[in-house]
């Protein structure tokens, strides 16, 4: 009785041991995943937080570089014919196998109504299976960067979905959900264990996830996520031990958290902040203006532009942790054009294309903006009223949470709008197809472009870049139409993004350029 007794207590303090060994990250962010549906909207966080659980036929190293996850290879046999190798044993996190059905299920869901992904399928003309471990995608004509396109795009279950009535996306646009908006059964890495919105998101590590070893090396165990919409309470948390890791770090805290201990992690990222105006209505939804939209007249739109001193913005709200925009894509993006210079500050000028344009005193608009998505948002807005004021444009600013805003702006119930892009393929064509081309519902282009500008040699520009094979002159089509599209003020670029993490020593993480948090890559002592 008293050798059992002692091998019991060795269990017991054998299963003890090993779960004070288990390595939890206490995350917190500034915000929450919009949704664990990958296709409900695309934004970078809610996609970034979702390619934890789920894989796409491709993903991206640190270095952004593309490489295979469900698809082990590919081959082009002609410019409009990709054809897809997928990996064999995979499980989805209940045990379902993975196999090409999966994939055609996911690329039909993708692009349906309520998708928010659709546009990154536009040069698609079909994928079909071919066997259980290969598909065939089909382009409307030649794509160079077809598998940039496909890196946040992630495949999901087809029998867990049909069994659950989600087989349909919810559309973000009409405030809906179903199962896969708050549940979630992927391949990746980590498994959903429970979810409260805007409260607690806790997953755990999926042992069995085929990338172990070979693509990642980190060794988390466990992840408490927690959304802490205040700065101040963010940062109070990471320095009082009760997080692990948090982003971002608010610009004026980057000094105190060193001070404290604490590592920051700081480099460039892809994402342009800007500002988009109505410019297609007729009349303008909010306004004092009756009867016509004087956004319509590119003297008011240039006026605009120039009443905003972005380097004051840059220099007292963002604390000098980002970059003066040129233009709406940062270097390093293909159809980045050094030689591209921003139109100067020069708010008497803008008194006098208001003059001219027949508002001599101004007028009024409605203006939203996000208070919990991109750094110092509802801050930057709050200068930029104050700016157009100075000029004789009153706006009324409505600040609102993102779910809020979202739902508000992509329905295009707005008049003035802050949004901030990073083209997830890392090529000036996400740009134009999403937030500048004419919008074409049906084609899946300007999905984005909530202002209704349009230029048909834009659209032309932008349309044969998209095939072309020739870097260069693909460059200067990019180029070109990215520059033409500001010259007419199609929207105002304020200043480019830094990604800031905060991380608690003997905690190493990967930050990309993306501004995506990869756990399979962290690690803790």
């Amino acid at each position: 009785m008293r050798f059992k007794g002692m091998i019991l207590m060795l269990l017991v303090m054998s299963i003890a041991t090993g779960a004070q060994a288990a390595k939890t990250l206490r995350w917190a962010g500034f915000t929450d995943a919009t949704s664990m549906d990958p296709y409900n909207v695309n934004e970078t966080f809610t996609l970034g937080f979702t390619g934890n659980i789920y894989d796409g036929l491709v993903t991206r190293g640190k270095d952004l570089s593309i490489q295979p996850a469900l698809a082990t290879s590919w081959t082009t046999p002609d410019t409009t014919t990709w054809i897809f190798n997928l990996r064999k044993g995979v499980k989805f996190h209940n045990g379902n196998a993975f196999t090409a059905d999966d994939v055609v299920f996911s690329y039909n869901r993708v692009i349906s109504e309520g998708s928010d992904m659709k546009a990154n399928f536009a040069s698609v003309e079909s994928l079909t299976k071919k066997d259980d471990y290969t598909v065939v995608v089909k382009t409307k004509g030649a794509n160079p960067i077809l598998t940039a396109y496909m890196s946040t795009w992630y495949i999901m279950d087809k029998e867990w979905a049909e069994k659950n009535g989600a087989t349909d996306v919810a559309d973000i646009r009409k405030g809906t959900e179903n199962h896969a908006s708050r549940h979630a059964n992927g391949t990746g890495p980590y498994k959903l264990v429970s979810r409260q919105a805007d409260v607690k998101t806790e997953l755990e590590r999926n042992p069995d996830w085929w990338g172990w070893g070979k693509f990642a090396d980190g060794n988390v165990d466990k992840v408490v996520f927690t959304p802490i919409k205040q700065d101040a309470t963010r940062v109070a948390a990471i320095l009082s031990n009760d997080v692990d890791f948090m982003y971002p770090v608010p610009v004026q805290d980057i000094g105190r958290l060193k001070k404290g201990g604490i590592t920051v992690l700081q480099g460039p990222e892809l994402r342009a902040v800007y500002l988009g105006l109505d410019i297609e209505r007729d009349e303008l939804l909010e306004s004092n203006v009756k009867g016509k939209n004087p956004f319509k007249d590119p003297n008011v739109r240039l006026a605009l532009y120039k009443a905003i001193n972005v380097d004051a913005i840059v220099k007292k709200i963002m604390k000098g942790a980002a970059t003066p925009a040129k233009g709406m894509v940062v270097e390093g993006v293909a159809g980045y054009d050094g030689k591209f210079q921003r139109m100067k500050y020069d708010p008497k000028a803008a008194k006098q294309l208001l003059a001219k344009a027949g508002y001599p005193k101004g007028f009024e608009i409605g203006f939203d903006c996000p208070n919990d998505r991109y750094v110092n948002d509802e801050q930057i807005c709050q200068a930029v009223v104050s700016m157009w004021a100075r000029v004789g444009v009153k706006a009324k600013l409505l600040a609102q949470t993102k779910s809020l805003y979202f739902k508000k702006a992509l329905s295009r119930d707005t008049t003035a709008y802050l949004l901030g892009w990073a083209p997830g393929t890392g090529d000036g064509l996400n740009t134009l197809q999403n937030l500048i081309m004419t919008p074409n519902k049906e084609a899946n282009e300007g999905r984005f472009n909530l202002g209704g500008y349009s230029n048909a040699k834009v659209d032309d520009l932008s349309k044969k870049a998209a095939s072309e094979m020739d870097e260069k002159k693909r460059t200067k089509m990019l180029q070109d139409a990215l520059n033409l599209a500001h010259k007419e003020v199609a929207t105002i670029p304020l200043h480019y993004q830094q990604v800031i993490w905060g991380a608690k020593k003997g905690l190493s993480v990967a930050q990309r350029a993306d501004n995506m948090f990869m756990i399979r890559w962290a690690k803790m002592k």
